[in-house]
Formats: structure tokens, sequence, C-alpha cells
């Protein structure tokens, strides 16, 4: 099938309904209830630049940016761009260690409810079998069907299929190489770096955020992501920052109407995620990058970090966040109606670090004892209490004040208040505000408490009484632990 070939289906598609690509008939879309209870999911950022493992994931674009740090490392590594450029390195990528099932069974074992590969990165290199490109994992590289084996495998354990799609970044990620002598101005590889954008200033910087990506990229784009969603049926597909630039505007609304159509015929629920203001509200899922919300908002929303500080992708110099902390922002996101998608990055032979290993582990033992407060959840009338705010907004995710006996945090289901204690008090005496008795003439009316234990620890004596101050809950019996404490309150 060519692209102009496609072009026609998704047209077809989309003039079938129900769903037309404006934002009127869009703004019908309902966030499916799977994605609302499942709270926590595993992205997963693993291509050719795992290779070089230098830098970060950015290390294609990096590469051909005279005077940065990938840009020496590559001429001292690997000699002249005209030799050796990044299309090089994918016969070096072998993934000879990948074992889909072992990765499911890890993400199971962690907890997560939807796992998400990155399908494609802003390098162009498709890690699934595509008839719109020969650049792809199956052809190259690999030789493997990378996405359609970790669907097969993630499926079969009842976890819930997704991709993320980051080739609206591609038409200007490697336009550092026209200001070089670089195999990016060779045409032969053309059909891989593609025809690049962003004029070559005298200091060799590029526009890229002013001008708007060309109507044949943004046809090419639609056309590969259309072809990604028939061939594999994500139930969710993830979108990088650069296609809020406005014009991808009607090719978002043509992606939503044909993803949205095609879901209708699958008989399943759907969802897309957006950055900043690329989608209008309601029309697809807000995601906060590196970064969290202040307080609860209305619609689902999500949090995309890594479990490196520093990068998305493996390289040999990660620095790696704790487990009690990506624990903390996981509450804390719950409790606002937020979910989180945490990133591993493996290394090119297909392995995943013992480190990243062992905090999904970690992460998996706590989900087991606490989780019945996450999964299934909604957020309470306030999210929480305590001194400690987070700051909102993208990229402030290793800004983070530490958490206090003060802080709580809540969720709710089915007469069921769960108060996650952040830090839990050496004496074990929690004093909550948010649960204070109030009395009729202040309130209307009150909830009673008929019983409250701590999830995991049944078997210790909790005893609690309420004033017009607050809810103080004493537990008989040592917790020692770094991590947040569940506090599981039936309301009469």
């Amino acid at each position: 099938m060519t692209i102009q070939e496609k072009l026609r289906e998704i047209e077809a598609v989309i003039q079938k309904g129900p769903y037309q690509d404006t934002w009127a008939s869009l703004s019908q879309y309902e966030i499916p209830k799977w994605y609302r209870d499942a709270k926590f999911g595993i992205f997963i950022h693993w291509g050719v630049y795992s290779v070089p493992a230098f830098g970060n994931e950015w290390y294609p674009r990096n590469m051909y940016q005279k005077g940065t740090p990938e840009y020496e490392h590559h001429l001292k590594t690997y000699g002249p761009l005209t030799s050796f450029g990044y299309k090089d390195f994918i016969p070096m990528f072998k993934a000879e260690k990948f074992d889909p099932d072992q990765w499911a069974a890890l993400f199971q074992q962690s907890g997560a409810r939807y796992v998400m590969p990155v399908a494609e990165h802003h390098d162009g290199f498709q890690m699934y079998d595509s008839e719109l490109s020969d650049w792809n994992a199956k052809k190259m590289g690999p030789h493997r069907d990378i996405v359609g084996e970790l669907k097969e495998a993630v499926e079969k354990r009842g976890m819930v299929f997704s991709a993320s799609y980051h080739r609206a970044e591609h038409c200007w990620f490697f336009n550092g190489g026209l200001a070089c002598d670089s195999d990016v101005q060779d045409p032969a590889y053309q059909d891989f770096y593609g025809k690049q954008q962003g004029e070559v200033s005298a200091d060799h910087t590029h526009d890229i955020y002013s001008a708007g990506p060309a109507p044949e990229h943004c046809e090419e784009w639609l056309a590969r992501i259309c072809e990604l969603v028939d061939r594999y049926q994500p139930k969710i597909v993830w979108f990088d920052w650069w296609i809020h630039n406005v014009g991808f505007k009607p090719y978002l609304k043509k992606f939503a109407a044909y993803y949205y159509n095609r879901a209708a015929e699958w008989g399943t629920g759907v969802a897309i995620n957006y950055k900043y203001n690329a989608f209008v509200y309601g029309t697809a899922v807000f995601d906060v990058e590196r970064g969290q919300l202040e307080s609860i908002r209305p619609d689902l929303w999500q949090t995309d970090t890594a479990i490196a500080k520093n990068s998305w992708g493996y390289t040999e110099n990660n620095d790696f966040k704790n487990s009690v902390d990506i624990v903390c922002d996981l509450v804390d996101i719950v409790s606002k109606n937020g979910c989180l998608l945490l990133n591993v990055g493996p290394k090119s032979d297909g392995t995943i670090t013992q480190e990243e290993t062992e905090i999904l582990q970690e992460i998996g033992k706590w989900m087991q004892c606490n989780g019945e407060g996450i999964y299934g959840t909604r957020h309470w009338q306030v999210y929480g209490e305590g001194p400690t705010r987070i700051a909102e907004g993208a990229f402030t995710d290793v800004n983070r004040a530490a958490f206090t006996s003060e802080d709580i945090r809540f969720t709710y289901k089915d007469g069921i208040l769960y108060g996650f204690v952040m830090r839990y008090p050496e004496d074990g005496v929690i004093r909550i505000k948010s649960c204070k008795r109030v009395g009729v003439a202040v309130g209307g009316g009150d909830f009673d408490i008929r019983s409250i234990s701590v999830l995991g620890h049944e078997d210790l004596l909790v005893t609690f009484e309420r004033n017009d101050k607050e809810l103080v809950v004493r537990v008989e019996g040592r917790i020692d632990t770094a991590y947040p404490v569940c506090l599981k309150m039936v309301l009469d």
C-alpha cells in the first residue's frame, strides 16, 4: 500500500463515522473505564539510539549538532559523519537477548496494567513491520517485529497493549546534518532521514518552533500512524510534544476520528495521549511529561516519567530514581485523578538493566499490599492535605521536597476512603484534618467511619476518634517502612 492509498482509506473510514474530523464530533469521546481503573503503566524507550548509549535518546539529533558532547564523542568513537552516520548503527542493533515474555512477566510483577513501547521515535526507525517504509526492525537490525511480539506477550498476561508514536518531530530531527558534512545530505538515504526542514542560520542553529511541518510530512505522518493502529490495535496512542504545532491540527482531527472509528469497529475503548494544547479539552487524555499537577483535574490525566533521571533511553551513565520516590509520585498522581506511565530503557541487546528490574520489583511488592487503594479508585472530595506541595508542570520530577507524616493523599472506591500516609510516623499516630467531624450547622451532614485498618498490616489493632478538628488514628505495633502506608476507612 502507498501513502496515497492509505490516505484515501483514512478518508473513507472517517466519512463512515460515527466520529468525524471536527472538534464538535470528537468532543463526544468518552475515556474508557479500563483506563480510569488502570492507574499504572509501563513506557519503553528502546531503539537504535540504545546502541551508542551516550547522552540520551536524542543522540541521533545531537550527533549532528556541532559543539555538542555527542558530536565530539561520535567523531572520536566512530569517525566522520560522512562515513559513519546514524543509519550505520542499525546493523549493530541486534536485540539478540530480547525476550518479550520475560519483559511482560516483569511488567506484570511491577503491578502495571498497561504497557506502551515506543513504536517509532524521532529518529524515524520503526520498531514494527510496515508496508510504508523499509526502515524498520522487521526488515533491518533485529529482523523481528518488536511491537508485534511484545503485544502478544503483554496481552497474554492480561495487560493492555498501547503504543507511542514520535514521528512528528522527524522532519527537523536530523537537520543539523545540513550544516556539516554528513550522510544526511546523501540522496541515497533521504527515505530514512527525510526532507529535513528548518533554515540553517549563520550560527548553524535551526528554527523548528515557528516553522510548521510541511503538508507532505503531515500526510506521511498520518498514513503511518493509521497503519500502526490497523496492524496492532493499541488501546492508547501516545504523542510527543511537537504535534501541538498548529500545522498538525487538521491531521490530529483526522487521526482521532479514524482511530475512534476503528475502535468502534473493534468494540473496545481507546485513548489518545497529548501534551500542552494539541487537542481540544475533552477529546483526548492530557499528559504531563516528567511532572505532575498541583490539584485534582476533573478529567483523567497522565504523567509520563522515567526511572532514569537523565534519559529515557539506555545510556551507560544513567542516574536512577529510587522506588520510594516513584511510589510517592504514583500515590500523589492517583489522588488527583491521574495515571502514572513509568519508563524503562532497555539495552541494545534487549535486556532491562538490573537497577530498573529491581525498582519495578519493589514497586510490585508495594502494590501487592496497597493496590486495593490504587486500582479502580476515583479521586475524593479533596486530593489530600499536609505541608508538602508538588510543583505543577513538566520537567519537575526531580525537584521534590520530602513528604512528612502530615502529608495524606486520598482515593475512594465503593464506600471506602483510602488515606495514604506519605511518611509513616514513628509513634503510629496519624492526624487527618480532612476527616474531622462536621456539624450539621456547618456542612449539613456528615459521614461516619465504621472501621479503619492498615493495608498489608491487618493484624495490627487500630483505634480512632473524631472531633471537630481532626480524625486521630492510633496504630498499635510497629510499621517500619519508608513507603506510604494506606489506611482503609470503611464509611457508614
